[in-house]
This record gives C-alpha cells, structure tokens and sequence, in this order.
C-alpha cells in the first residue's frame, strides 16, 4: 500500500469508529427515587424480578429476576435503560434460557408504548439506587523475596 491508500483506509476507518449507537453521550433527565418506586409498583415488576426489601404479591411465579443488589460492576443508566426499553438487548445471566425467552426473546414485555418517558427515567433512577458496588477485594499472593 502506498502512503495515500494508507491515509484512506485510515479515514475510512476514524469516519467507522464515529457510528457507535452507544448511549456513551445520551443523556436523559434526573428522575426521581420515589416516583420511580411508584413506577416499579405500577408496572408490577415484582410479578417476575425480586428486590431486596420488596415483597412479591402472593401466587405462584414461575420468574424470580433478582435486581439490585451488591455487585461486581455497576450497572450503567444506558444499560438500565436499554434493559427496561428493549429486553432482548442482553438477556439475563445465570438463568435457564427456556424461562426467560421464547424464540430467543426476552419474556418480559415491552413498555414503550406503556410508559411514559418521565416514568421511564423515574424507574431506571430508582432501580440505579439499589445497585452497590462490592469492594474489589485482590487476590493474596504469596511475598516475593
């Protein structure tokens, strides 16, 4: 390759890198904790998901999705988001697949035509505050001399 076909290829590939639909520079409004809580009541998401704190509604449920909690790694406000308005974006770990989709489809419904967009940033701003981070705790190695 000459040094022009060089410089193209790296145009084209620096104009490629600027098409990432992430939510890295998406940004909706602060919700509020409290309406949020509302929202998740509302929507009856204790129907499927359990949350430290909350009591499912009495009869049989065939999901038990825990949310919040102590983890690892935060959940980001782009990755609630898209969990909440697109459920088949990421399905959820450690779970048998045959409950938690149908065709390789997220069981949990869509809202989007349900909820509005102020509910939706309550929700994800409540279910945000009841995620926290566990200590990164390293691994004791032995000294070196």
């Amino acid at each position: 390759m000459n040094n022009r076909q060089i410089l193209i290829v790296l145009l084209v590939a620096l104009g490629l890198s600027g098409c990432d639909r992430s939510l890295q520079s998406f940004s909706l409004p602060v919700g509020d904790v409290a309406r949020g809580e509302q929202v998740f009541m509302n929507m009856q998401c204790l129907s499927c998901h359990t949350m430290e704190g909350y009591e499912r509604p009495a009869g049989e449920h065939e999901l038990s999705i825990n949310l919040g909690g102590k983890v690892k790694g935060l959940k980001t406000y782009g990755e609630l988001v898209t969990s909440v308005i697109n459920p088949s974006h990421r399905l959820a770990q450690g779970y048998d697949r045959s409950t938690i989709q149908v065709e390789g489809e997220s069981v949990m419904p869509v809202y989007n035509d349900v909820m509005t967009v102020t509910e939706l940033v309550d929700l994800v701003t409540f279910l945000e505050s009841h995620y926290e981070l566990e200590p990164y705790e390293p691994t004791p190695y032995g000294s070196y001399h």
